[in-house]
């Protein structure tokens, strides 16, 4: 399979280079970027067409088969049922698959088929030779438009296409569509959805280069279309979740012109202007193709949800138009861990559009997001975690209204809905009164959004609503057993749920989500001291942490398959964990954390189809790499603490906004250097094991010096975050 992949990707570089031969940058990135990494195994990762950010993720979509088709595409396939125009990356539901076009030999064809040797793809470019119909298809992408070239065989005298409204992926089912060729050249209408998003309007224009005819047609859902001759047939179908008349706006503003190699180029160009935010330096290539592969995902989502005018459909359906670019794909407890604070340093030009999205959000359905899908609260994931987002580009400076904000993060905190109202009576969530168990889980998820509510209120000098919350973020020491030394469930008799598995993990039928004790019991993020205090000692919480990675048990049966890509049990390929080494910095122990983080880094993630070792989460799995292997990793939800873990480049060049950039060097790095001995920052000593987000921010260097051996670096007291 490796051997196929580097088979694949050369073939995807020679494919490109007539398109792209006349594109002028100072660096190719997007050259290191595999987007094969992910669609197999368990990575679901969308592989396509798009631009960073984009509303339209162009790609090939195949039969829904099970779990690892909620992207709709899936490297183990090989039967297209269509070229959507919408897809989700790395998701554990499936849904979209919107607008979908497929070349046909006949008018009752409903799949091709297709070999993954004809396929090639690249940032903001895909394309796949078909047989049987003989034709190229390709396929690239503007923000709200995506662009499709059709070159047919040469003995081929004309050729047909569907247009699908029905096909949806996973979940989504079609509620009712309308499809009305306007003219011979302009094809509009409205796809209206239910699924996990339970009301996802889509409305598209589609403009062709020549006249097409109806050949047949399924009532409003289904059309095949003819056209005359062998020339290229191009495409361009523009979306709007508001009308069809937004939708031609978006399309005369993005894409007026057929020039459909210089569209090639203007969405490479995109991609290189962000992935070259972070340049790196290292003799691997290897590890270089991860890591751009890495950044390239974390650019997937959050997607544009407005229109060119500004227009967007509010979370209660209503159309609005406002004066920020408004978003959507919002899995906020998987990105509320990495995604967001990698965003504040690379994307500071986002956070305050971001900020006025939740807060719209939260104005037009009363609590800020949880799990927010075009326009649609759909409440997936336990705890508030749209509230460490915002929480934290408060604390960074990036809201306009910090009062407003203050007040979405407080009301969403203070709900009676998902468990609240039991917290509020308990100060904990009793497992015999909650029906949707996950009671342990959505606690220790609500006290650290506590937390974050705290330090807000803290900064806007609220010091009743700060002692309220303060005192609120504490509510995961009801959980802990000091006997067992874990988190448990506990009953309104104030006892714990027995018999007690500490290994067991019934998927969505017990005290936690997607894991089970010992991945939970370190769940405490904002308060790692208070935690390390419940052990009685320092001492105490070293040893059991460091049992955690290497001691096995069996999860049973009915284990969520999200619980992956273990270290004993530490369970990387699910975000639940994915702050836990670090907090060796806190106990004085980092090279520890140096040597997991490096075998996490080589072993979870590869240049392989099943280079994930758990879903891409719509850019979370990916996010930890990127940080991480900056030597850098933000384990407080909120306010901007980095811990400084083990890089793994020479040298990593960061654009932190405003012109400036922050450099990280590692003197000596290699595979046996892992471990920072010394430190300076800005060409001053520096102990900490840690470092600040305004010391990133205001640009500067932090120099590592780096050997194969512990040192005292950051053990000190005054030294640990």
């Amino acid at each position: 399979m490796k051997h196929l992949l580097r088979k694949l990707s050369a073939i995807t570089c020679v494919a490109l280079m007539p398109c792209l031969s006349t594109m002028a940058v100072d660096k190719d990135f997007t050259q290191y970027v595999n987007p094969w990494i992910g669609t197999g195994g368990h990575g679901h990762v969308f592989l396509g067409a798009n631009v960073p950010f984009g509303l339209v993720q162009l790609g090939p979509t195949e039969p829904t088969r099970g779990w690892d088709w909620c992207s709709g595409y899936h490297y183990s396939d090989s039967v297209l049922v269509g070229f959507g125009h919408m897809h989700l990356s790395g998701t554990g539901i499936g849904d979209l698959g919107d607008v979908a076009f497929l070349p046909v030999k006949c008018c009752c064809q409903k799949e091709v088929r297709f070999s993954h040797l004809s396929e090639h793809v690249t940032p903001g470019y895909y394309s796949i030779k078909l047989s049987d119909p003989n034709v190229l298809v390709e396929l690239t992408a503007t923000r709200r438009v995506g662009f499709h070239r059709y070159t047919f065989g040469a003995d081929s005298e004309g050729g047909l296409f569907a247009v699908n409204l029905k096909q949806g992926i996973g979940w989504d089912q079609m509620a009712d569509c309308s499809m009305k060729l306007e003219s011979p050249r302009m094809l509009t209408g409205h796809r209206h959805s239910k699924g996990w998003a339970k009301s996802q309007h889509v409305f598209f224009a589609a403009e062709f280069s020549r006249d097409v005819k109806v050949k047949k047609q399924q009532g409003d859902s289904i059309s095949v279309f003819s056209v005359e001759g062998n020339e290229p047939l191009l495409i361009k179908v523009a979306l709007s979740a508001v009308s069809i008349d937004e939708a031609k706006a978006n399309l005369k503003a993005e894409l007026p012109g057929w020039d459909f190699n210089a569209t090639v180029r203007a969405a490479r160009q995109a991609w290189n202007e962000e992935l070259g935010k972070i340049d790196i330096t290292t003799d691997d290539a290897e590890v270089k193709k991860v890591f751009y592969t890495a950044l390239y995902h974390t650019m997937t989502a959050p997607s544009v949800f407005s229109d060119v005018s500004g227009a967007y459909r509010g979370a209660d359906e209503q159309v609005r138009k406002g004066d920020f670019v408004n978003y959507t794909t919002f899995s906020l407890w998987d990105t509320y861990r990495a995604a967001y604070p990698l965003m504040t340093l690379i994307h500071p030009e986002k956070q305050t559009d971001l900020a006025e999205t939740f807060i719209h959000i939260f104005r037009e359905q009363g609590k800020l997001p949880v799990w927010h899908l075009m326009g649609n609260e759909t409440d997936c994931m336990v705890g508030n975690p749209g509230i460490p987002v915002l929480a934290d580009m408060v604390l960074k400076g990036y809201v306009k209204n910090e009062e407003e904000a203050f007040q979405a993060l407080k009301t969403s905190a203070m709900l009676d809905e998902r468990g609240m109202n039991l917290l509020k009576q308990y100060d904990y969530l009793p497992y015999d009164l909650d029906p949707t168990f996950e009671t342990v889980a959505k606690g220790l998820e609500y006290a650290l959004a506590d937390a974050c509510v705290a330090q807000v209120a803290k900064k806007l000098g609220k010091k009743a609503d700060y002692q309220y919350f303060f005192n609120r973020s504490k509510a995961y020491r009801h959980y802990f057993d000091k006997k067992t030394g874990f988190m448990r469930g506990l009953g309104s008799d104030g006892k714990f749920r027995e018999p007690f598995n500490p290994f067991g993990a019934v998927h969505r039928q017990d005290d936690y989500t997607e894991g089970n004790a010992w991945q939970y019991t370190w769940l405490v993020p904002h308060d790692v001291h208070g935690l390390v205090k419940l052990f009685g000692s320092e001492e105490r919480f070293v040893t059991k942490f460091d049992s955690l990675f290497f001691v096995t048990g069996d999860m049973g049966a009915e284990a969520s398959p999200d619980i992956s890509g273990l270290i004993g049990q530490y369970a990387h390929g699910n975000e639940p964990s994915h702050h836990v080494i670090y907090m060796y910095n806190y106990v004085g122990q980092p090279w520890k954390a140096a040597r997991l983080l490096r075998q996490t880094m080589s072993e979870m993630y590869r240049n392989d189809f099943d280079g994930l070792s758990g879903n891409e989460d719509v850019g979370q799995m990916s996010a930890w790499y990127v940080l991480s292997s900056l030597g850098l990793y933000q384990v407080e939800p909120a306010g901007g603490k980095f811990i400084i873990g083990s890089p793994l480049f020479t040298e990593a060049s960061v654009k932190v906004g405003n012109g400036k950039t922050f450099t990280v060097k590692a003197t000596g790095n290699s595979r046996e250097n892992i471990y920072v001995q010394s430190a300076r920052l800005n060409g001053k000593p520096y102990t900490k094991s840690y470092i600040n987000y305004k010391d990133i921010v205001s640009g500067g260097t932090l120099e590592l010096v780096m050997g194969p051996n512990p040192s005292k670096f950051g053990t000190k007291a005054k030294d640990r975050p």
